[in-house]
């Protein structure tokens, strides 16, 4: 079953590699999507592929890769959208 969550993260999250190690992740998980950074200096990404790689990755998202340090992640549940590959915008 596919699923789609976007989630935004909070926290020291943007010039530590965090959209990089998403877009890895996904790319490894076969989930598609995109992430980037937003002026309020948190991180949006969006996940779209079956429910345990895109759980995997909001998990992943939740406790931060690499150097980063979230300080929370608002996840939303959308309708799946037919994206193709994983982007960093």
């Amino acid at each position: 079953m596919t699923v789609r969550k976007r989630v935004q993260a909070h926290g020291r999250v943007q010039g530590v590699f965090f959209r990089d190690s998403v877009r890895r992740a996904a790319e490894g998980a076969g989930v598609v999507g995109w992430a980037e950074n937003l002026p309020d200096g948190s991180v949006e990404a969006v996940f779209e592929g079956p429910e345990e790689a895109v759980d995997r990755l909001v998990a992943l998202c939740r406790s931060g890769p690499g150097h980063a340090q979230v300080s929370h992640l608002d996840v939303t549940d959308e309708q799946p959208d037919g994206l193709q590959g994983f982007r960093i915008l």
